[in-house]
């Protein structure tokens, strides 16, 4: 991986696939959190053969827990070591690599012998104690922009991941805090993190959350996910980050913003497309 010059460009290779400049979209997606063991198994193979289809790499991601949560009786997933069981079950069965959050330092080194990502949520993006120990794990870390941060200042979160010894980083955009309960997305922070040195995914699911917004969970606008997906990919995003699940209406946990499952195909057809445009019009502009 190269990081910190932005004139050389970035790559972060996930099990052998690079993600970054000039390389073609990259796919990070599964439920929210971990639900029905059976189910959570079907989606990872249907996601994973549309990529394959569609000639493009593909991280399964999903929660054995989610910390977050807006309301006590809320469903945080089934925790660290069941939920770690099943990632390693979807990972060897379906044969991609696995995203999931950590929360604590503690978590880490387990969570890192199953997944090939560590994510740090954005609510966490500042804690040292948890980047260090996600970054002397040696799995590639997800760091997601704070929704309070400007993107410049995830540069002081990249150098704490790099101190501690990690050489394999994303950062992720997800929408900053625009008042009580929205979220909006500034696709200058694209450009920002990219100017950085490390590639950039760009979350389409979250930046569509209204926090807080039903009085007990978080609602959302997922009508403007494809919209803002599109957006992302033609700023210059290396890879799009996507909660999907069969009915989100049921889920569990954000399912007022998670994508459709049949709509996740259609939506990757064209942000394929305006990977390689992105990519073509860099190229001789370069």
């Amino acid at each position: 991986m190269s990081g910190g010059d932005p004139a050389a460009g970035a790559t972060v290779a996930i099990e052998g696939v690079e993600v970054g400049r000039g390389r073609p979209l990259y796919v990070i997606a599964g439920p929210c959190v971990l639900e029905d063991p059976d189910e959570m198994l079907q989606v990872a193979e249907h996601l994973a053969a549309v990529c394959r289809r569609l000639d493009l790499g593909y991280c399964f991601k999903s929660s054995y827990s989610k910390d977050n949560r807006t309301s006590a009786d809320s469903y945080r997933g089934p925790g660290l070591q069941a939920g770690l069981e099943l990632l390693g079950r979807i990972r060897d069965a379906v044969g991609v690599p696995v995203l999931t959050d950590i929360h604590h330092p503690e978590e880490a080194a387990p969570a890192a012998e199953v997944a090939a990502v560590l994510q740090i949520p954005a609510f966490m993006c500042r804690q040292s104690s948890l980047l260090e120990a996600a970054a002397k794990t040696g799995a590639v870390v997800n760091a997601k922009k704070g929704q309070f941060l400007a993107p410049e200042d995830m540069g002081h979160v990249a150098g704490k991941l790099t101190a501690a010894g990690c050489s394999g980083i994303l950062l992720t955009e997800r929408g900053s805090f625009f008042g009580y309960r929205d979220l909006v997305v500034d696709f200058r922070s694209i450009s920002a993190m990219g100017n950085l040195g490390f590639p950039v995914v760009f979350d389409a699911t979250h930046s569509v959350q209204t926090p807080g917004s039903t009085g007990t969970t978080t609602g959302g606008r997922p009508e403007l996910v494809p919209m803002l997906a599109r957006c992302g990919i033609a700023a210059g995003a290396d890879a799009v980050f996507l909660e999907v699940h069969p009915e989100p209406a049921r889920a569990l946990s954000d399912s007022g913003s998670q994508l459709p499952l049949e709509r996740f195909e259609p939506l990757l057809e064209r942000l394929a497309v305006w990977r390689d445009l992105y990519l073509e019009e860099e190229g001789r502009t370069s």
